[in-house]
């Protein structure tokens, strides 16, 4: 029977509207990774590609590019997923999934292609729950004998410990492989029958001394304001061919030290996206930190000191420089310049908006916070706080001596000849709260003329101030030292070294008026580039950040408590000049005893500079002797 021309245009017109309707979204591919990667990322995924932009985003907005196609054979994040799945019962969010297999890549030889991951991300999105799961899975399933925790703060690295033994003892596949569980302070450690061991530590240059080991998770990296936990967890990797630094933080700022430049070390690499690397120094480690680190007092070593003074001779400042080749960044943040409200940038800072956290908290703190505090806390955005410090803007960096780099790509300084002290010196010493590091700095006169404050060192603890003042290296050019006298923890150390008989070095206080004296006269010789001083990281960060505390009358002193980095090597630069300045006048010679008629003939005979013959002369001859 013949078809009707009526039923053929309503079957064309049927199949014309089937292929204009809109095929159903596929997720992209980000470059590099292949499909194998997009599927284990969103497998489960309550999102949709239509329904993307109502969560948060699954891949970092800056990262790492792969060698090669992601899959279950080039990244062992696979592996990890799966066993979080069907072991833990832990179902991981799209965007911990994607950071797994990034991180856990293999080289051609089945070897961990990174050796230090940063992942940053805002506040509350799952950091936690992400090492936990690694964890647990390098322990019990991959067989890495030591996992070493630390934190800035002690009860962090603790709080991930006791969720990890949690979900252990919770999981009957896994208990049975549990030996013990050590829950003494300081000393917490997860024992399994196979030898390995999960144990946590502070963050200090103690942390894993004497270990050897294969992953160490730093929370909160952007607390770390020094080398010196870097410098001691760098050591616990070294020897291990296998081996992982995962570093999980928030956005820092400027006291960020090692945050700020290993991010910086990672945007390079990735092509400097942000452009953060046109308008940032590296900022990383120098000498000046590697002499804080090197330099130990032995009352503060637990264990054998000559061992732990072998691993720090071998300490070199390669040593706590990062290689580009093995550093991986993962980071979740705000575009810079974003409209805080934009929430867009909300999705890239918080890829658990939509599963964990909802878009009405985000938009209340972005509501309530001060701005800053909700782009660092929730937009993951760095506060450079170049308009922060004691000083007028941009005056200390202009007191700064210049300086190139050498050969070697270090800093050295450029006019060595001109930007030196010549003469003599005084000093000044400066301690941290609770004494545990003792800075020394040396003022003096430049061949121009100009006054030169160098921090010659930074060490723990303060028995060697006395030695290092009067050493062959000095040279017996210290004419006086000081330090805060009063109401401060070096004033211990100065009334040691005042009661020593054997220091002689005149020791001048300084409190009261003076002490207020000394931070105007610095304030007022920074703003008017009547100083100059050295570069020395822990210097220049005070400088950078400091805050003032007013006291009635309108006078200003440092406030150590308010600032956000540590002030006490600015404290000793600050001393040193004023006593420059200020350098007590020395006392006159006691005049000589007067002569009688008997002393005179004591002179013997055919003296011809007194006249001991003629009496009458006598009171010209004492004339001339000065009387």
């Amino acid at each position: 029977m013949a078809r009707s021309a009526s039923s053929s245009r309503a079957r064309s017109s049927a199949a014309s509207k089937r292929s204009s309707r809109p095929l159903p979204k596929r997720w992209p591919v980000p470059l590099g990774c292949g499909q194998a990667y997009v599927d284990k990322v969103h497998e489960r995924d309550l999102a949709t590609p239509e329904t993307a932009h109502l969560f948060g985003s699954a891949e970092p907005r800056i990262s790492t590019p792969p060698l090669r196609e992601l899959t279950p054979e080039t990244s062992l994040g696979f592996e990890v997923i799966d066993f979080a799945d069907e072991v833990l019962e832990v179902t991981l969010l799209p965007w911990q999934r994607a950071a797994l297999i990034r991180m856990l890549e293999l080289n051609e030889d089945g070897s961990l292609r990174f050796r230090t991951v940063l992942v940053l991300v805002a506040r509350q999105n799952g950091k936690s729950t992400l090492a936990q799961v690694l964890t647990i899975w390098l322990l019990f399933v991959w067989g890495w004998p030591l996992i070493l925790g630390t934190a800035q703060d002690l009860d962090v690295a603790e709080s991930l410990w006791e969720e990890v033994v949690d979900l252990v003892e919770q999981n009957d596949e896994l208990v049975g492989l549990r030996e013990s569980v050590t829950k003494v302070n300081g000393k917490k450690s997860l024992n399994l029958t196979t030898g390995a061991k999960y144990k946590v530590k502070a963050a200090n240059r103690r942390a894993g001394r004497g270990l050897s080991g294969n992953l160490v998770l730093l929370d909160e990296i952007r607390e770390h304001q020094t080398w010196d936990a870097w410098g001691a967890i760098t050591k616990t990797t070294m020897a291990r061919a296998e081996a992982l630094i995962l570093a999980l933080s928030n956005a820092g700022d400027v006291t960020s030290r090692v945050l700020r430049y290993l991010r910086l070390m990672a945007h390079r690499a990735c092509g400097d996206p942000d452009g953060i690397a046109a308008v940032e120094d590296a900022a990383g480690p120098g000498e000046d930190d590697l002499e804080e680190l090197t330099n130990i007092d032995d009352d503060l070593v637990i264990g054998d000191l000559d061992d732990y003074e072998d691993e720090e001779d071998d300490l070199d400042v390669d040593d706590l420089e990062q290689d580009e080749a093995t550093l991986c960044i993962l980071e979740w943040s705000a575009p810079p310049g974003c409209d805080k409200r934009d929430r867009t940038g909300w999705s890239w800072a918080n890829p658990s908006r939509g599963y964990t956290i909802t878009t009405k908290t985000i938009a209340s703190a972005c509501n309530t916070d001060p701005e800053w505090v909700f782009r660092t806390e929730v937009l993951c955005q760095w506060n450079d706080g170049a308009t922060s410090g004691p000083f007028a803007p941009g005056a200390w960096e202009a007191c700064k001596v210049p300086t190139i780099a050498g050969e070697d790509g270090k800093k050295r300084l450029a006019r060595p000849q001109a930007d030196r002290i010549v003469g003599p010196v005084v000093a000044a010493i400066a301690q941290q709260t609770g004494r545990s590091k003792t800075y020394v700095a040396l003022a003096g006169y430049r061949p121009d003329g100009k006054p030169q404050v160098e921090i010659v060192t930074g060490r723990y603890g303060d028995e060697w101030v006395a030695e290092l003042l009067t050493s062959e290296e000095l040279d017996g050019r210290v004419r006086f030292v000081t330090g805060q006298s009063s109401g401060s923890p070096e004033m211990t150390r100065l009334k040691k070294l005042k009661a020593d008989t054997k220091f002689r070095i005149p020791v001048v206080d300084l409190a009261g008026s003076e002490l207020l004296d000394a931070y105007a006269e610095a304030d007022d010789a920074i703003r008017e580039k009547r100083v100059w001083h050295t570069p020395w990281a822990s210097l220049d960060l005070a400088a950078a950040t400091a805050e003032w505390k007013v006291l009635a009358g309108g006078a200003r002193v440092l406030n150590p408590k308010e600032s956000p980095a540590d002030i006490t090597a600015l404290r000793a630069w600050i001393a040193a000049l004023w006593l420059l300045t200020h350098q007590p006048k020395a006392p006159p010679p006691p005049p000589p005893e007067p002569m009688t008629l008997d002393d005179a003939d004591q002179l013997g005979a055919g003296d011809d500079e007194f006249d001991t013959n003629d009496y009458e002369d006598l009171s010209g001859d004492l004339a001339d002797m000065g009387f």
